[in-house]
């Protein structure tokens, strides 16, 4: 059966994760969320719009991942690019007070982002960024020499950086392997996807597909994946992904749970029970990281990996584990 969180999720040992060191490489930037609004043409209108709270907090897919598995007790290190700007270093403090291992580029040439998420009461969400930190990422800049320490590589955020996009992360992920370090890649939703013309977002699709070879672990939602492939269904894309170089696939399923393809099967466990949801940006992220901990837990089986990531989940969006942390001034 799944785990609930309700009565109170209790977190498993911190020791089942503390055997894995992640380093991660991605966006850090700030993010401003609303709690859940009404969506409406209301929006595009003059006017204000009142929420119950707004919360401002560490953000980007990968500070997201970093601290959420430094808060399960993994050790963390984190590759990326800041300001030389106060909201830079408020942002480091809030990483290193996680315990996680900055490596961080303090560039005075760009600013430290921000991304606003507005929530949605239908629980759907869209996000208005400004991010030329994350943008000017290079891989020269990367101290690759982190990933020897390594156990597992997450690449969150891959389409943000054009520099890494093209050519630096098959430096990066080559490192990696050097290290004998295993790769997750978060598939996301490429910014791109319905704004750049045809040839352009093709042209970046298959920069990513470059380096499926060597990852391990790829991640991503049912749309996200077949955004990705141009697949109509989720069978079809995995089968590609399969296809394509990839070990296998975390698939975040959304209200049917999460899934895990490999070798032409895909298992699903159910998610665990919710009666509430308190906070759902960053979910998937905390998905993903529970399965890159548990990757070596051979254990366990992948239904007691799948259902207790769910749980995790689960209780995360309760507001049971409070994983992604404040932005204190």
């Amino acid at each position: 059966m799944p785990l609930k969180p309700h009565p109170p999720f209790v977190l498993p040992d911190p020791a089942l994760f503390a055997r894995t060191r992640l380093g991660v490489v991605g966006n850090l930037n700030r993010d401003l969320k609303t709690s859940p609004l009404r969506a409406g043409s209301h929006l595009f209108e003059d006017g204000e719009t009142t929420v119950a709270a707004i919360h401002e907090t560490v953000g980007g897919g990968a500070a997201n991942s970093a601290c959420s598995a430094a808060a399960l007790g993994a050790r963390v290190a984190f590759l990326g690019k800041v300001g030389a700007d106060a909201l830079g270093e408020r942002l480091e403090a809030v990483l290193r007070r996680q315990g996680i291992a900055t490596h961080l580029v303090h560039d005075a040439t760009v600013a430290t982002g921000t991304t606003v998420n507005l929530n949605y009461a239908s629980g759907q969400r869209h996000f208005i960024s400004a991010l030329p930190n994350n943008a000017a990422l290079r891989v020269e800049e990367l101290d690759l020499g982190v990933l020897k320490g390594c156990d597992h590589l997450l690449r969150a955020d891959v389409w943000f950086s054009e520099a890494l996009l093209f050519g630096g992360n098959a430096v990066l992920f080559a490192a990696a392997q050097a290290a004998g370090t295993a790769i997750s890649l978060d598939l996301n939703w490429d910014p791109q996807w319905g704004v750049a013309s045809a040839a352009v977002v093709q042209e970046r699709k298959a920069a990513v597909r470059a380096l499926l070879p060597l990852v391990t672990l790829a991640h991503g939602n049912v749309r996200e994946l077949c955004a990705f492939t141009d697949a109509p269904d989720l069978r079809s894309a995995l089968g590609l992904l399969e296809a394509w170089g990839v070990e296998a696939v975390v698939v975040h399923l959304g209200a049917e749970g999460a899934g895990y393809y490999s070798q032409g099967q895909l298992a699903v466990a159910e998610p665990a029970p919710l009666e509430h949801i308190v906070q759902s940006t960053g979910s998937g992220d905390v998905l993903s990281v529970c399965m890159m901990l548990l990757h070596t837990q051979t254990q366990l089986t992948m239904l007691e990996r799948l259902h207790l990531a769910n749980g995790i989940v689960a209780a995360f969006m309760a507001g049971q584990c409070q994983f992604i942390p404040a932005l204190a001034g």
